[in-house]
């Protein structure tokens, strides 16, 4: 069955829900998706036939532009379900600016607005009962462009197709992670991707956090791709050091990634009094805090991880650990954002923006 909405979106209704299929109480991070999709497909200069259908396969050409030259890019963000039953997303703006920020680096054509949110609220409202309510629980959303022009000549497609699939999701990392300072491999460098969420800077990082792994590590922190001296991100998260009471990141550059979480963590800490310093770090630094127990914490803030602890780090096969603390900036700013997030706390920020039940 095919109908309209209000907003010009067709919507084809799938038969029967799958969601009974799915144990929510042993999700493994993005393996299972919801009954539906969102497709657009931009040609001959716009944006055409929005339309929601059930979850399937796609058929593509072999020589569509997005195999053969990576262009790609994605967002992440998530649903989340209150006691009420109604449901919100967090800060979904700044992922909407982003996810063009990131097509436009890769000459990819920004996508609507007003047809974005439609697209989001629209499906949230088909897949609600796959939101479940209670902490940690949340439909993960991932918005994503690529490139589908038919063709292997080098130069930016002229046809791409935008998505949205959801993925319902429980905490990303369980446990403490450790990670393995980078002294040879970079994840971006000056004037390159390293701030757009291009799909090819994922795809670059993970055969030196194979290497880490085969050595008992779980995640890489990133350092700069010049000296190799300063530190910028952990794995797929931003990173912060807690150097005595003071919160340490390094500042946004064409080499890091805004992550909407790691600013709200700046806002919360701003808020409440405890001091924030944007500013490049050093790998000497971080062992001379570690020696002198002045390093407190480490830890990564994300979508996906939304907040994980970092347990040790090593670099030059030296592992360093860190102080077990009882007054953990981690898991004060989790509960905080996670508050706000699930309508439990006053949003004095504004970031919570409800979704329509209609």
């Amino acid at each position: 069955m095919s109908t309209k909405t209000n907003h010009s979106i067709s919507v084809k209704h799938i038969e029967k829900s799958r969601i009974n299929e799915i144990d929510f109480n042993n999700l493994i991070f993005g393996n299972d998706f919801t009954d539906y999709m969102f497709e657009c497909d931009f040609k001959n200069g716009s944006w055409n036939n929005p339309t929601i259908k059930p979850f399937g396969n796609l058929s593509i050409s072999p020589v569509a532009k997005v195999f053969h030259y990576g262009q790609a890019v994605f967002e992440g963000m998530k649903a989340y379900k209150d006691d009420q039953d109604k449901i919100w997303l967090f800060r979904p703006e700044d992922n909407f600016n982003r996810i063009n920020k990131s097509s436009k680096r890769l000459a990819i054509p920004e996508f609507p607005k007003e047809l974005f949110f439609k697209a989001l609220e629209s499906m949230l409202q088909l897949d609600k009962d796959w939101i479940k309510p209670g902490f940690g629980n949340s439909l993960y959303i991932r918005p994503f462009v690529i490139a589908t022009e038919s063709g292997i000549s080098a130069s930016p497609s002229s046809e791409y197709k935008f998505m949205i699939v959801c993925s319902p999701a429980h905490a990303y990392y369980t446990g403490d992670i450790k990670v393995v300072i980078a002294e040879y491999y970079s994840r971006s460098a000056d004037g390159g991707v390293g701030a757009a969420k291009a799909a090819g800077n994922y795809a670059a990082q993970f055969y030196p956090t194979n290497l880490a792994k085969e050595k008992g590590f779980h995640q890489v922190i990133w350092t700069d791709a010049n000296e190799h001296k300063y530190l910028e991100e952990a794995g797929t998260m931003n990173v912060f050091f807690r150097i005595n009471d003071t919160l340490v990141t390094a500042p946004i550059s064409d080499r890091i990634l805004d992550g909407i979480t790691r600013k709200s963590i700046i806002a919360l800490a701003t808020r409440d009094g405890i001091a924030v310093e944007e500013r490049r770090i050093t790998i000497q630094e971080l062992i001379e805090a570690s020696k002198n127990d002045s390093l407190k914490e480490i830890f990564g803030a994300g979508t996906a991880a939304v907040i994980s602890a970092i347990s040790n780090f090593s670099h030059q096969q030296v592992v360093y650990y860190l102080p077990k603390i009882t007054t953990s900036f981690a898991k004060m700013f989790k509960n905080k954002l996670m508050e706000i997030q699930y309508n439990k706390s006053e949003d004095t920020f504004g970031w919570r923006y409800e979704v329509s039940s209609k």
